[in-house]
């Protein structure tokens, strides 16, 4: 809101000026002095006729400087655009200002403290325990300014009166640079298809163009002998990871070019294999297959380090990493009989911790928080979160069987898909109490996985039993992009977390596609 010509100093509008040319040039001035360019903010000054600071700055300065206290009571008395409360919390600290000094004389200046508290102190309309421990203070001297100190304390006088005052009577330091920076990410706030943070200017307004998010199927992989079920992006984007119903998980190479070569064929399973998790590290690759042993895989030679089911007597349902790619976390799904089980493990297959009983849920899906403090496992029909230091659990109802989960890379969001076709975000540290929500794809009868990705995370996607790859923007309920092309249900998503313009999606049609978004140098 433009502030009214009424609540600026009289001097500071000149003809042909408008309040906001003032402000303006004012800003730019304080931004000039702040760079370093003294000259030309002064010649700024001097040719737009507009001081950095309005005289009764200047003026409230030197006589604070010069103990003038009445006349710094004057020129705060004369100021506009000041409510009465500030104004009084103003000449308080002018007059304890004086108060203080004045005992800091002692007993000659005693009497003359005690005639300022009851005369110009007291009256303000300012908390009254204020006025009681200056009362106090009489007594006991604390907080007498000695003569040696008077010019220091009368600096930070100044400076604690210019935070009461209204805003036109200083201009704050990056001032300028902070409402640039309020623009920008408004802009960027607004943009459905923000996906490139280097790409922002100050020299036009930001807009993404559609094209850049992955859009464009760039590749089929087609190595794959059954339908691809998972799929998954290494942490540094340099790899990717599939695996299918075939009993294999591949280990792809992204090339520079953003074209995808086959590096190793995992082979081993005698079962198909559900999913796969990379180590933070991304040097090692967990595979799982339905009711088979966990195998723990080398992604230089692509040979398999390890079998947990030689060590660990439970069938794995599914397991995730600890930040420091030494210790695992995994759900067991024993039979009817037994009961349901979470335990970690190192590296060897040693079981570290183990909770178990009927509190524990029957898990299908779980994650560990980029930072390791958290625990979370899916359930059928809610979220169980377990803040692991502490031991503090809470869990997220929802009304509808949940099929997956996925971690944003900060690790603060959650995305879960549900069997009524809905994708609900929730927030790690439980503090929604209603989730967002995404609609548009199908989803009824199999295990289907999105993802987070983007810049910054801005964006989902995941797959459908329609064939169909959907995209949205978090902010938006319905799709922004729906990418054709698989001719059967699309399992599961990944988000290059390097390359936010490239995205793999797996399929039952056996393949696994790569979609690209165009660079902006590319766009016509």
């Amino acid at each position: 809101m433009d502030q009214p010509e009424s609540s600026l100093p009289h001097a500071a509008v000149q003809k042909g000026q408008t309040p906001r040319h003032e402000e303006l040039v004012r800003l730019i001035a304080q931004s000039l002095y702040s760079l370093g360019y003294r000259k030309a903010a002064a010649t700024l000054e001097a040719e737009s006729g507009v001081p950095l600071y309005p005289p009764e700055h200047d003026r409230l300065l030197l006589d604070v400087m010069s103990g003038r206290w009445d006349a710094c009571a004057a020129t705060i008395d004369s100021l506009t655009g000041i409510t009465e409360r500030n104004r009084a919390v103003a000449e308080f600290l002018v007059w304890r200002g004086h108060f203080l000094e004045l005992l800091g004389t002692g007993d000659a200046g005693l009497r003359l403290a005690t005639e300022v508290l009851s005369r110009r102190i007291a009256p303000l309309a300012i908390d009254r325990r204020c006025v009681h421990w200056l009362a106090r203070a009489v007594v006991t001297s604390e907080g007498a300014v000695a003569p040696e100190a008077v010019a220091e304390c009368r600096i930070g006088l100044f400076l604690d009166l210019v935070e009461a005052l209204p805003p036109w009577f200083r201009v704050p330091s990056g001032r300028l640079e902070h409402l640039v920076e309020t623009a920008v990410i408004q802009q960027v706030a607004s943009c459905i298809y923000h996906n490139l943070p280097d790409e922002v200017t100050l020299f036009e307004d930001h807009k993404c163009h559609e094209e850049q998010i992955p859009s464009d199927c760039r590749q089929i992989l087609c190595a794959h002998k059954n339908e691809v079920w998972f799929v998954r992006f290494s942490n540094d984007g340099n790899y990717l990871a599939s695996s299918s119903s075939d009993c294999t998980a591949i280990i792809w190479k992204v090339e520079e070019d953003d074209t995808l070569t086959k590096k190793y064929c995992l082979e081993g399973h005698k079962s198909p294999i559900s999913f796969v998790a990379w180590s933070p590290n991304d040097r090692m690759l967990l595979t799982c297959g339905n009711g088979e042993s966990l195998k723990l895989w080398n992604v230089d030679t692509g040979e398999c380090n390890l079998k947990f089911g030689a060590a660990v007597k439970h069938i794995i349902a599914s397991c995730a990493w600890f930040p420091n790619s030494e210790k695992i976390v995994c759900a067991s799904s024993e039979p009817e009989s037994s009961p349901n089980m979470i335990f970690t493990c190192d590296l060897e297959g040693q079981e570290l911790e183990m909770w178990a009983g009927e509190r524990i849920p029957k898990v299908s899906d779980l994650a560990v928080t980029p930072d390791g403090k958290h625990l979370i496992c899916v359930c059928p029909n809610e979220i169980w979160i377990r803040e692991l230091r502490k031991g503090r659990e809470w869990k997220i109802p929802e009304r509808q069987t949940i099929s997956s989960l996925s971690l944003s890379g900060d690790g603060q969001s959650m995305i879960v898909n549900l069997n009524s076709q809905e994708i609900h975000l929730w927030k790690t540290n439980g503090s929604s109490r209603v989730p967002d929500k995404f609609k548009g794809h199908k989803q009824g009868k199999f295990v289907i996985r999105s993802c987070f990705g983007g810049s910054d995370y801005h964006f989902i996607a995941s797959g459908s039993e329609d064939s169909q790859v959907y995209i949205w923007q978090r902010c938006m309920e319905m799709p922004i992009k729906v990418l054709y092309g698989h001719s059967m249900t699309v399992n599961c998503v990944s988000w290059n977390p390097a390359r936010p313009q490239m995205l793999a999606s797996a399929s039952d049609d056996r393949t696994v596609r790569i979609w690209l978004g165009r660079k902006p140098h590319s766009l016509t």
